[in-house]
Parts: C-alpha cells; sequence; structure tokens
C-alpha cells in the first residue's frame, strides 16, 4: 500500500470509533478543510472580522478595570471612578455585540456552525470576561 493509502485506512480507522457528537465535528472540519481557497477579498474580510473578535483592552487597561471592579465590590469607588467603570463596562459590551456580529460573518464566509467557530475562538483564550 501506498502512504496515502495507508494514511486513508488509519483515518477511517479512527472515525469509526468516534461518538456522534466528535464525528459530526470532524465531517465539519474535513468539509471545511476540503473547500478550495477563497478568492483574496474573503481574506481581506477575515482578516477584519478576526481583528473584532480578538480585540481586547490595553494591560494597563485590563490592569485598571480589575482595580475597579474590586474597589468597586468594596464599595470604595468615587463618583468620577464609578463613571469611568461604567464606560469601561459599556465599551466592553459594544465590543461583545461587535465580536458576535463578526462571529456570525465570519462563519457564513467560512460555512461552518457559529457553535463550532466560536468553540475554536475560546480554546484560543478563555478569558473573553475582562477583555
Amino acid at each position: 500500500m501506498t502512504p496515502a493509502t495507508d494514511i486513508r485506512k488509519r483515518a477511517i480507522e479512527l472515525i469509526e470509533q468516534l461518538s456522534p457528537e466528535k464525528l459530526s465535528a470532524v465531517v465539519q472540519l474535513l468539509e471545511f478543510l476540503s473547500e478550495p481557497s477563497q478568492p483574496a477579498t474573503s481574506n481581506d474580510q477575515e482578516v477584519v472580522l478576526l481583528e473584532v473578535i480578538q480585540r481586547h483592552l490595553a494591560f494597563d487597561e485590563q490592569k485598571r478595570l480589575q482595580d475597579l471592579r474590586d474597589r468597586c465590590e468594596w464599595g470604595e469607588l468615587t463618583a468620577i471612578e464609578h463613571e469611568e467603570l461604567i464606560q469601561y463596562e459599556d465599551r466592553l459590551e459594544q465590543w461583545r455585540v461587535e465580536r458576535l456580529q463578526a462571529l456570525i460573518e465570519l462563519a457564513k464566509l467560512k460555512k461552518i456552525d457559529l457553535l463550532t467557530l466560536n468553540r475554536q475562538f475560546l480554546s484560543d483564550s478563555q478569558l473573553f470576561h475582562a477583555i
């Protein structure tokens, strides 16, 4: 047998052992991998969408936000700091909305399930609540 035939045989053996849930994910992955490359315009769109999806606060802003959250929990914020905290939270909420919109668009472009795509990003960074 050729190496390609051996690999296919091994892949089939592994696929036959999968649970229905994992099989569905593998089929989606195989469908994605077997699709022809998208034109450059799709790649440009993907880059823009990925920037929105992966956007986060700068390190110093993350630190400041966490400090404000901690101090708010203890009731130690001034009125100005409370307004600053609200502004951070409003910005993050807006980013979450934009992130979801970008995920939906990217899932359409890649022709994959939204939950599968979201899981891929969550496995890359599990920390979206404070970014």
